[in-house]
């Protein structure tokens, strides 16, 4: 007999997939580009103007209702926070600490609609918190590096951004009750205005302090930014879809999972071998799935 796994659990898991490959393409984009701040907003914008062009061409090809009310209102608030939240986090990795910065971000991007949940779906059952728990124990250990030197400051953007993605994922839950594609398109769109505007000001400041960061934007960079726009859209429609049919705790700290994603990325083009944390963390990433899907 057959085990049977919640469509929501299955949905969850293919976003961190797509999630965790956005990531890995996202970070050649930017280093090819020059690894600077500056570089990484121009991936950014590349890469969610493309989808917002494709998540408008499909919408109008479905002929989708735009949302109205409260789930535009939701939609332009996940565009916001994922925007935001992502110049956050991409000026804590430039401080170095990279792997404690993205651990603290995934484990907040986890908790936070879990707790939403809770008010919204009501308290988790045992084995689920216990796979929650699990979870975010294997988040710390694939992401986060040994005997890293982490300011005040740094944590305290890694902490922001986190909340930030965390807002992000519950806004998107509450967008979709209005469809899946336009609210994207919303999103994407707010995120588009609110990450140039800070590329202008960057720019503004490099030109004023007299340091202009060298951005190289070739070929290679314009394709790792199309992969990006591809991956991450396509995880964003399928984290909705996740929470369209099942609970939001469940979908949001399944789909936080996708570090692993990226560092198996990594390994197999770039034969970056995963450390023995990094493989402990996979190892509880995999018995966090058993008991959150079963």
């Amino acid at each position: 007999m057959g085990i049977a796994i919640p469509l929501n659990a299955v949905l969850a898991l293919i976003a961190a997939v797509l999630w965790g490959g956005g990531d890995f393409t996202g970070g050649m984009g930017v280093k090819g580009a020059g690894g600077s701040m500056s570089a990484a907003l121009r991936v950014v914008i590349m890469s969610h103007a493309t989808s917002l062009c494709v998540l408008i061409a499909i919408g109008l090809l479905r002929s989708d209702p735009f949302p109205h009310g409260a789930p535009l209102a939701w939609a332009i608030g996940a565009g916001l926070m994922g925007g935001s939240s992502v110049c956050i986090f991409y000026i804590a990795l430039s401080r170095g600490a990279m792997g404690a910065s993205a651990a603290v971000s995934g484990l907040l991007a986890a908790a936070i609609p879990a707790l939403v949940s809770v008010g919204v779906d009501g308290a988790p059952g045992t084995q689920h918190l216990l796979g929650f728990l699990l979870a975010g124990a294997a988040i710390w250990l694939i992401a986060a590096a040994p005997g890293e030197n982490t300011d005040r400051g740094t944590m305290s953007l890694a902490i922001v951004s986190g909340a930030g993605f965390g807002l992000y994922f519950v806004a998107l839950k509450f967008a979709g009750v209005a469809g899946i594609v336009w609210p994207m398109a919303a999103a994407r769109s707010t995120s588009v205005v609110f990450c140039s505007t800070a590329l202008l000001v960057l720019i503004a400041f490099e030109k004023r302090s007299g340091k202009r960061a060298r951005v190289r934007i070739s070929r290679n960079t314009l394709l790792w930014a199309l992969g990006t726009a591809i991956m991450d859209t396509s995880g964003n429609m399928f984290f909705v879809g996740a929470t369209r049919v099942g609970r939001l705790d469940v979908a949001s700290v399944l789909a936080s999972l996708y570090p692993a994603t990226t560092i198996l990325l990594a390994a197999w083009t770039l034969h970056e071998r995963p450390t023995r944390r990094q493989g402990l963390g996979m190892g509880l990433a995999a018995a966090a799935v058993v008991l959150i899907t079963l």
